[in-house]
């Protein structure tokens, strides 16, 4: 982990809400895994406060780290208005990013929203095995244009809850439908996901009703990243199904999906 300034090579619009930003860093690029994750300082002074963590989306030329975010606050408004040349604040790589599957799995990967942001880099690095890509959106509108944002084909899923492109619900549905037409061995997958709790909670059902292998990266307020300030906690239960807390900057943002405690999801 390193904390320094970087360049920004490009911040672009991909859709309306959606930008990709890209930094250069050799020592970030050559250290990220997928499911890791930066902090960025959006200015140098008190406006904002804090730094934003963001999921590393892609990694470019072993040189670049792309960002996928979406604007949703001041943060990210002002991150969005970044040019290129003007330098930015890092620090990463950080957290526990996805254990890679058997090469004889087939990762399916499940994303909502945003929470394609990591899984694009997962997928990008599974390129040469078989894997299944899936992303659930609210409309039509809402749907973020993957391929344009990695500038290459990306084979993907798509679904809607209002039915208004792709399948029609949410895509733990899509899964879920997708398991039992095309999965007849438990042990021949791993569910690979990052979105909204709701929808991780749900998927998390779904593996643990077939018994199969699945991680979650789970989207969390941080406030430093590293574990310090104990604001991302997380509750896990041990094998005796006693609880106890995890951070998700430190010691996540990818666990288990069976051994978080969901009761209170």
């Amino acid at each position: 982990m390193i904390d320094q300034h970087y360049e920004i090579v490009f911040n672009r619009k991909i859709t309306s809400g959606i930008f990709l930003l890209g930094f250069k860093s050799p020592h970030i690029a050559s250290e990220s895994s997928p499911g890791q994750f930066v902090m960025v300082r959006i200015n140098e002074g008190i406006d904002p406060l804090l730094r934003r963590p963001f999921s590393i989306f892609d990694v470019r030329d072993k040189d670049t780290i792309c960002l996928l975010y979406k604007t949703v606050g001041h943060g990210t408004e002002l991150l969005s208005l970044k040019k290129a040349g003007e330098r930015l604040s890092v620090m990463g790589p950080l957290g526990r990013g996805f254990s890679l599957p058997d090469e004889k799995l087939q990762a399916i990967l499940v994303g909502g929203g945003i929470g394609i942001a990591p899984l694009h880099f997962l997928a990008d690095t599974l390129k040469n095995r078989p894997i299944e890509f899936m992303a659930g959106f609210g409309k039509s509108g809402d749907i973020i244009p993957l391929e344009q944002a990695a500038g290459r084909t990306v084979g993907i899923s798509i679904a809607t809850d209002d039915g208004s492109e792709g399948y029609h619900g949410m895509v733990t549905g899509l899964l879920d439908e997708y398991l039992s037409r095309n999965i007849h061995e438990k042990d021949s997958v791993a569910i690979y996901a990052c979105g909204p709790l709701a929808m991780l909670k749900k998927v998390s059902s779904i593996a643990s009703g077939r018994n199969i292998p699945c991680q979650v990266s789970l989207e969390s307020l941080m406030a430093c990243g590293l574990g310090a300030c104990q604001g991302c906690a997380v509750k896990i239960l041990s094998q005796d199904n006693k609880t106890f807390y995890r951070h998700v900057c430190k010691d996540g943002p990818v666990f288990s999906s069976h051994a978080i405690d969901w009761s209170n999801v």
